[in-house]
């Protein structure tokens, strides 16, 4: 059967996959790696960047993907980090590649539509059948988390972690070979790679191969599929689609949200235009898949669900203790799924465990009496004023509440008297015009006078990563100044 097919009408089977990854890790061997050698690769989506990740894994190298939006300084950073003993790149970027390459590492291209030195070269070399035994424990992925916060730190994912939780996955959301995945996610995230990816081979179901998220193409492509994941922002814009109804999705049997907050309000307006309740899931470069809404029971919205099979996940609070239901504290995991550790920082990888081995995500959150975990946001994003703590995601579920608003988010800034102040920056809906004296007397009536925002910035968009995480501290670089001339 076809494992992939592309919108042009390529059609690659299982065993195209076998023996195209075959040969590029026939020729990665004949370049002299080995494994444990890093790989690095920023190239564009194709099937032939499958192909290159899959040798990798065959090969026992590590592999090393890049967001294709980084740049020089971005690239310098991860390569120098990294220290990979081969890179792949588009052609476009060989020559910037070149001056950044590390001593010793060897450079190949490849480009979105399969070509470069890199298929020249596997073209003209046999396929290699062998696969490199590797140890659970031994790494397989070098990830770097998104950096929003810092640099970025590179999460060392082992062969286990990604066994386990795709495991995890596929008997969760009953993941078959009569499934056929709508794959319109990036590769060089979790998300597009461990998890779609993930799911579609160890299950022996197939992909419509989608180059980029387009809202057209993916609600022409609706009916010929039974799965789509995506992030919060794919649902919003498909929403805007006037093709996307429940025809459209009448062969679909699952949609699949993650890697950011999915508003209730999306989550309700697409329920009422497809019949399809989309099932939020929460994950972590770190640990892959943690907690996901049941596939047969209640998807809370608001809520990312339950521990996956395998997962164990507590809330606790600044003395270690674990929380009650209900009580808001910090989200620490373990499970076979959760990472060893951060590439060459053994002291940020200490400060990531607690004594008895639990992951400190750096989420907080809360778990309901039935066990369905909520998120009310990060630590770095918990915000402080006059000694009182407010978590901005409460505050952005009754800003997004508001008529006439389509998302908001909130963050801390610098206040004289308060320490730090809430702010808010909001997106209209189209067609209305909102002032922000009446949002903030709105919000008045709903919430603690604390918690309100002091000021409402009206926006066209909010700053976002690639994978449509809100970039906060895009946010409060941009207002940290709003109250420097308070007395």
């Amino acid at each position: 059967m076809n494992l992939l097919t592309t919108p042009t009408g390529e059609a690659f089977s299982y065993a195209d996959m076998e023996t195209e990854s075959a040969r590029i890790a026939g020729l990665l061997a004949r370049l002299g790696l080995g494994p444990g050698d890093r790989v690095t690769v920023q190239v564009a989506k194709s099937p032939a960047a499958v192909w290159l990740y899959l040798a990798c894994r065959r090969g026992g190298y590590v592999f090393h993907p890049l967001n294709d939006a980084y740049r020089g300084e971005e690239i310098a950073f991860l390569l120098a980090d990294a220290k990979p003993a081969l890179a792949v790149c588009d052609p476009q970027r060989k020559a910037l590649f070149r001056e950044l390459l590390p001593h010793g590492c060897r450079l190949l291209t490849l480009d979105a539509h399969g070509h470069g030195s890199l298929a020249d070269a596997a073209g003209k070399s046999s396929p290699q059948p062998e696969v490199a035994r590797r140890a659970a424990d031994e790494p397989a992925i070098l990830l770097y988390t998104s950096g929003t916060t810092g640099r970025p730190k590179g999460a060392i994912i082992s062969h286990g972690n990604l066994a386990s939780n795709v495991a995890a996955l596929i008997e969760t959301w009953e993941f078959t070979a009569s499934d056929r995945l709508l794959h319109a996610l990036p590769l060089y995230h979790a998300h597009g790679l461990f998890v779609g990816l993930g799911c579609t081979l160890a299950s022996g179901a197939s992909m419509l191969f989608l180059p980029k998220f387009d809202p057209a193409a993916v609600v022409a492509a609706l009916p010929d599929c039974t799965v789509m994941m995506g992030v919060p922002t794919y649902y919003a814009r498909l929403l805007r689609e006037p093709g996307l109804d429940r025809e459209a999705c009448r062969n679909m049997r699952l949609f699949i949200s993650g890697s950011a907050p999915l508003s209730p309000e999306v989550f309700a307006a697409f329920r009422k235009r497809t019949g399809h309740a989309i099932l939020e899931r929460y994950g972590m470069t770190e640990t892959g898949m943690l907690t996901s809404n049941p596939l047969r029971g209640e998807r809370r919205p608001g809520s990312v669900g339950l521990p996956l099979p395998g997962v164990a996940l507590r809330v606790v609070g600044p003395d270690g203790s674990v929380r009650r239901p209900g009580e808001i504290g910090a989200v620490e995991v373990s499970g076979a799924n959760v990472f060893s550790g951060y590439w060459q920082q053994a002291g940020k990888t200490a400060e990531a465990f607690t004594p008895d081995g639990y992951f400190r995500t750096g989420d907080q959150g809360y778990i309901s009496a039935d066990g369905y975990l909520t998120l009310s946001g990060r630590s770095t994003d918990l915000i402080i004023t006059g000694g009182l703590n407010v978590y901005p995601r409460e505050v952005e579920l009754l800003l997004d509440g508001l008529q006439g608003v389509a998302e908001s988010a909130v963050v801390g800034v610098p206040h004289p008297d308060f320490g730090e102040a809430v702010v808010a920056a909001v997106v209209a809906e189209p067609g209305t015009a909102p002032a922000e004296a009446g949002i903030i007397a709105a919000m008045k009536e709903r919430l603690a006078g604390f918690k309100v925002p002091k000021r409402v910035f009206m926006v066209n968009d909010l700053p976002r990563n690639s994978m449509g995480k809100v970039e906060k501290t895009v946010l409060r670089a941009r207002y940290r100044d709003t109250f420097a001339d308070r007395p």
